[in-house]
């Protein structure tokens, strides 16, 4: 079992393109909205057990595509390997229940959050022991 901390348990490589996505799906679907620094909404076992099992797709397909786009010989293939992630891990989150903007959500949610962060540790453990 791999030790995970805070902010190295997402893939880099892979997610940059991903938060691109997602931060521009947000920027189209959300107006602004005020919040003091440290709300946070609560967050059930069922987002998180949702979180959890997105997450672990979410390794897989980076595993599967991080060698594609270093494979990538312009940065036009690299960019079609990348939207093609981007796609599979969009169907990955539906099958979820949680839309990108939702996962993202969730994501800075667990990444600030000790306890919180914890709990969906064991949980993507979880989730990766049945995979």
């Amino acid at each position: 079992m791999a030790k995970l901390s805070s902010i190295s348990f997402v893939g880099i490589s892979l997610l940059l393109p991903i938060l691109l996505v997602i931060s521009i799906v947000q920027a189209q679907e959300t107006a602004p909205s005020p919040s003091t620094p440290g709300e946070q909404r609560a967050i059930s076992d069922t987002e998180l057990r949702s979180f959890a099992k997105a997450y672990v797709e979410f390794e897989k397909i980076r595993a599967e595509y991080a060698p594609k786009i270093g494979a990538a010989n312009t940065p036009q293939e690299k960019g079609s390997v990348e939207q093609e992630a981007v796609v599979k891990f969009g169907k990955a989150l539906e099958k979820e229940g949680l839309t990108m903007q939702q996962y993202s959500a969730l994501y800075q949610t667990v990444s600030v959050d000790q306890q919180l962060r914890e709990k969906a540790l064991r949980l993507i453990e979880e989730e990766r022991a049945r995979s």
